[in-house]
């Protein structure tokens, strides 16, 4: 046996030479270089050689190179979009519940053709295709409309064009996660895997990367939290402000929400006033459509208004007010804005046209069941009559008639009722009665609209639920008896230039901070008005300098309770008496949404809660250094804007807190409707000064039950948390055969048509702006689209409740002073539904004395 070197080759006669020994040249050396293969041999192998007493191997150790995968030869074709549409059908919109474009499915056919070939159909590439597109699409938050010339799709399709040999998707030894599309298995090899994506040797694609790509990166979510500050429910509490919220438009053509490119202003062109209209309106039209009783067969008569639906009730038809005109006498439903003219009559508006109103015969439905004033969207049932018929009422604005203008004749309205409201799930496409199921998210909906910038519903709802069922669930049910951590108590006007104020909220703090330890609530809900009067327009409580020494003197208050101040969020919601927009109108009806307290009064407070946070050695939310790395999160005071929202776990739970006397500028401003009613007439109670001409005469006084004798007692009306009937009223063109059973309070039945209203609306300002100003760059703020879990609607003109309808629990703590009571104090409570000890959750109005 012969051992050679490596560095030696031997020739045909046996004799060595060495490779860098000169030869000499040969004639057949140009011709032998010629037809020599242009891949020569490499450098000589870096490994050192031995000796030839070591026995080197013959063929030495190359070093590594990626292997060379060879795609398999594929004949393009010319693949029509219209003979891939029923697969693309069958798989985005029957499947996955989207919708393609002509666009993306030429974009489709296109590539699909170029790398699938003839067996696009037969060996079912073609299907394989669409389904990881599809997938890659909802895990990018794409929306329901699959735009064909989005950069998300283009790079879908660059991603996936790297990633096929043969016309199949290289999957390795598993197939694709369903999750997160394109993504390696961890099994596979590091080199391969980043050879077969065109990559160079880098650290392999990790889950986080990923989650960045698909826009999740900001939800900081991890499967098993270990950690005690990712385990405090206060690490998942958010708090949005009005002016912070995405700005969504609805597009009628693509039936979607589309975020509004636009720059927003204090002062926008006056076209955009007609623009917030617009959205209104349509989002309710939108929603009123996928109602049972506004949907028909197709098979059913077109001539006939009102049709039968599947389920025996008739179905009902909107008609534009333009299409009025030469319809004298004829029967119709309208959907518009009750409008004042400028001749003084009453109107309704849509996007058509504008029509004058008579509803001197009009009835509510169901009766007395909700507000109706100048600024609300309405269903109004009735017959159009022509201008002939009606020359001695007037004609609008001169008979003006034509697409937007006041259109000749008057509407004579017979029923009046408010557009139907939507629940949540609905709106979002979440099985079950409260997405708890096993399977959470069902077609149709909104479920891929991130509203509120925490997260889509079908991105994240499942992964938040089970994170709150292992931190807030489960050790309910292990701790059966004690308080529960997700609690939120929230106080309703608290004036501070009184002194019993401060005395009740202390009263209320020492209640709370002799619970156990890690059972104390997460958020404290504190609303203004802070003072009775505008104290930046030299109101009667003083000036500016009186103004600070009021929080001044809260933040007094507070300190004394260490407890609470490290271990919940304290958030603060302005009134319109509070700084510094109260400086001009002088405490009327501020534009909303409105900014919150300046930083120049509060500082006292901030001091208070981060001296409180460095004595437990806590962390200072917001203003973390090195120092605090390792420390959990101390308690904050957050001054929010005025409306402003709560989210807890994502888009789990949704609590909407707003400051308004809404219920006194309703009673001011609504219109006076038909009295049907025969009950026998009653003496009529006391108004205090209001204008409540759509109560008089109908519902006993409002009684309030005595304050209980004890320090902490919960309020004796228990019909006060129990839920609305009116969660599915009837149709408009169905009148009430009964009123409501005089045995339930009149305060159950002002709250039940007071949350009625402002629920079916969705809005949280649904007055003209002459009577409630609304900035027309913010009014996506003002929506209640999809409906919040919760709401808190501080009313100090209302009673007192705690009601849910459709869904939403709604509640009202009024004033932290019960009024005409000396030494009382009244709050809510509210507790998430499924960790208290009940199970049930919601809110609970309560008393003390101090």
């Amino acid at each position: 046996m012969i051992v050679q070197s490596p560095r030696q080759k031997r020739t045909k006669n046996g004799k060595t030479n060495a490779e860098d020994r000169p030869s000499r040249p040969q004639p057949q050396a140009a011709a032998a270089g010629f037809f020599a293969p242009k891949n020569a041999a490499g450098p000589s192998n870096p490994i050192p050689s031995s000796s030839p007493a070591f026995a080197t191997p013959v063929h030495p150790l190359k070093p590594f190179q990626p292997p060379v995968l060879t795609k398999a030869a594929i004949l393009p074709i010319i693949l029509p979009p219209a003979t891939l549409r029923p697969l693309a059908f069958r798989t985005f919109t029957k499947k996955h519940s989207l919708t393609l474009t002509s666009t993306t499915l030429q974009e489709l056919a296109t590539f699909i053709g170029r790398h699938c070939g003839s067996g696009w159909r037969e060996e079912g590439l073609a299907e394989k295709v669409l389904e990881e597109v599809a997938r890659s699409w909802k895990n990018r938050n794409g929306g329901v409309i699959v735009e064909g010339n989005s950069p998300e799709l283009k790079d879908i399709l660059k991603t996936l064009e790297g990633n096929m040999s043969g016309g199949k998707i290289l999957t390795g030894p598993r197939s694709l996660s369903r999750q997160n599309s394109l993504l390696l298995e961890p099994d596979q090899d590091e080199q391969h895997a980043h050879t077969r994506l065109g990559l160079r040797p880098v650290p392999s694609l990790t889950w986080e990367d990923s989650s960045a790509s698909f826009g999740m990166s900001g939800l900081e979510f991890t499967e098993e939290p270990e950690d005690d500050s990712v385990r405090d429910v206060r690490r998942w509490l958010k708090i949005i402000h009005a002016f912070d919220q995405p700005r969504l438009m609805y597009n009628v053509g693509k039936k979607h929400f589309e975020r509004d490119p636009s720059k927003p202003s204090l002062l926008p062109a006056a076209s955009h006033k007609t623009d917030a209209f617009r959205n209104r309106y349509n989002v309710i039209h939108q929603r009123i459509l996928r109602n049972e009783a506004f949907q028909s067969s197709s098979v059913q008569g077109s001539s006939l208004r009102q049709r039968t639906t599947a389920n025996g009730l008739s179905s009902h038809k909107i008609t534009p007010i333009a299409n009025l005109l030469g319809r004298h006498g004829s029967n119709h439903m309208l959907l518009g804005m009750l409008v004042v003219l400028p001749t003084g009559s009453l109107a309704i508006s849509d996007l058509t046209g504008t029509i004058t109103l008579d509803l001197s015969h009009a009835v509510a439905i169901p009766e007395d069941s909700a507000w109706f004033t100048p600024g609300m969207i309405v269903l109004i049932d009735g017959v159009y009559e022509e201008e002939e018929e009606t020359m001695t009422m007037g004609n609008g604005l001169s008979g003006s008639s034509g697409v937007g203008g006041t259109i000749g004749g008057r509407f004579q309205g017979f029923f009046i009722g408010q557009p139907p409201c939507e629940k949540r799930r609905v709106t979002l496409g979440v099985s079950g009665s409260d997405g708890t199921g096993a399977d959470h998210t069902i077609g149709g909906g909104f479920g891929w609209i991130d509203f509120l910038g925490v997260g889509s519903e079908r991105a994240v709802g499942s992964k938040m639920r089970k994170l709150e069922h292992r931190i807030l669930r489960q050790p309910a049910l292990l701790e059966d008896g004690r308080p529960s951590r997700g609690r939120a108590v929230i106080l309703g006007e608290l004036n501070l230039d009184q002194p019993r104020s401060l005395q009740a909220l202390r009263k209320i703090l020492g209640l709370y901070a002799s619970d156990p330890e890690g059972c104390t609530p997460m958020t404290f809900v504190l609303a203004g008005n802070f003072t009775q009067h505008a104290v930046m327009a030299r109101g009667g409580s003083g000036g500016s300098i009186e103004y600070k020494e009021f929080f001044d003197a809260l933040a007094s208050t507070l300190a004394d309770f260490p407890s609470l101040l490290t271990t919940a969020t304290f958030v603060f919601v302005p009134g319109d008496n509070d700084g510094w927009v109260s400086a001009f109108p002088g405490g009327a009806a501020t534009p909303l949404p409105r900014k919150p307290v300046p930083d120049l009064f509060t500082s006292r407070i901030r001091r208070v809660f981060a001296a409180a946070n460095a004595e437990a050695g806590l962390a200072n939310p917001g203003k973390e250094t090195e120092k605090d790395a390792g420390k959990r999160k101390g308690g904050e005071a957050v001054w929010t804007t005025n409306p402003s929202r709560i989210t807890l776990f994502g888009p789990s739970h949704e609590m909407v807190l707003f400051r308004d006397d809404i219920s006194a500028r309703l009673r001011r401003a609504s219109v006076r409707l038909k009295n049907t009613s025969k009950a026998p007439v009653e003496p009529e109670p006391p108004t205090n000064g209001n204008d409540d001409s759509a109560l008089d005469n109908q519902c006993p006084p409002s009684s309030l039950p005595d304050a209980p004798d004890d320090d902490d007692e919960d309020m004796a009306d228990t019909t006060m948390t129990d839920a609305m009937d009116v969660d599915s009223a009837p149709a408009p063109n169905q009148k009430a055969t009964m009123l409501p059973p005089p045995s339930i309070p009149y305060d159950v039945l002002a709250a039940r048509k007071l949350v009625k209203t402002i629920l079916d609306q969705g809005y949280l300002a649904p007055f003209r702006q002459a009577i409630r100003p609304v900035h027309w760059d913010y009014t996506s703020a003002m929506y209640l689209y999809p409906l919040p879990t919760a709401m808190v609607l501080v009313d100090t003109t209302a009673p007192p409740f705690c009601v849910t309808y459709e869904g939403c629990h709604v509640m009202n703590p009024g004033s932290i002073l019960v009024p005409g009571r000396k030494g009382a104090a009244r709050w809510v409570e509210y507790e998430l539904p499924g960790v208290g000890g009940t199970g049930t959750g919601g809110g609970r109005v309560r008393e003390c004395t101090f």
